[in-house]
């Protein structure tokens, strides 16, 4: 039996009657991926593959997740500690949410960008406030949502998936629900995902773990599209132009197109 650590840094974590929800916990770097949370997410996500019949992934009330730590980036400091690339890590973190066995449940309160759509994307069932506002930002900054693309496009399309990428602009839950990213929304998800986990409970484990494993199998776009993902992430992400540009942000709050 494996042994869930008593205490993270990035992410809080309970169980209740065969449920885990995990809470990602940055609240003093905006909700933002670091190497640690994608670690500490990634070993709760394991735990529950054992023990959780549903994972329910959820960020802060303000912000489920604003993507990339540019802190971080622009510091240098985002080596995995296990020699994995950080785009490896976070996109195999993402497929074990997809096809992990448990049902995932993204339940969303506050605004989501960049990686917090992989996330959201990644999930089997995605519920949300009214009030949320998702966006993908990346290109302004002269990136690319290379790791969200497959999970997005497996959600929304390509058409509209590639349209979200080049847009960049702010989209309602309303809009999230119509483009098929949010399966559900209400002003209040509290109660929205309570009443999706009093019907999801009654799923036993062995058949939520059968059905997961032939959607695995079934897949042509999530597990071939890694290497190509995390490929492609690496090479944005290596660009010294748009690494001087992510650091004169951090460091200055000036944007990419407002000139030198």
């Amino acid at each position: 039996m494996g042994v869930l650590k008593a205490e993270y840094e990035t992410v809080k974590v309970r169980f209740e009657n065969g449920i885990c929800f995990l809470q990602m916990h940055r609240p003093e770097a905006g909700n933002t991926i670091s190497t640690r949370l994608v670690e500490e997410c990634a070993d709760v996500v394991r735990f529950a593959e054992e023990h959780a019949t549903i994972l329910v992934l959820e960020g802060l009330p303000e912000v489920f997740c604003w993507g990339a730590d540019f802190g971080e980036l622009a510091a240098g400091d985002g080596e995995d500690r296990n020699g994995e690339s950080p785009a490896a890590a976070l996109y195999d973190l993402w497929l074990s949410l997809a096809f992990g066995s448990f049902v995932s449940v993204a339940h969303v309160r506050g605004k989501a960008n960049a990686g917090g759509l992989g996330f959201v994307a990644a999930c089997d069932i995605v519920v949300c406030a009214d009030t949320v506002m998702f966006s993908l930002s990346e290109l302004l900054f002269g990136l690319m949502p290379a790791c969200v693309l497959p999970f997005l496009t497996r959600k929304v399309g390509p058409a509209k998936s590639n349209y979200i990428t080049l847009m960049t602009q702010p989209f309602t839950a309303e809009q999230a629900v119509n483009w098929g990213l949010v399966d559900v929304s209400a002003e209040n998800s509290e109660n929205l995902l309570r009443r999706h986990l009093l019907r999801l409970r009654y799923l036993p484990k062995t058949g939520v773990t059968r059905y997961k494993k032939y959607l695995r199998n079934l897949d042509d776009l999530l597990l071939p599209s890694r290497d190509k993902a995390v490929a492609a992430n690496e090479e944005v992400f290596s660009d010294e132009d748009n690494l001087r540009k992510i650091e004169r942000y951090v460091k200055t709050g000036q944007f990419p197109w407002e000139g030198e």
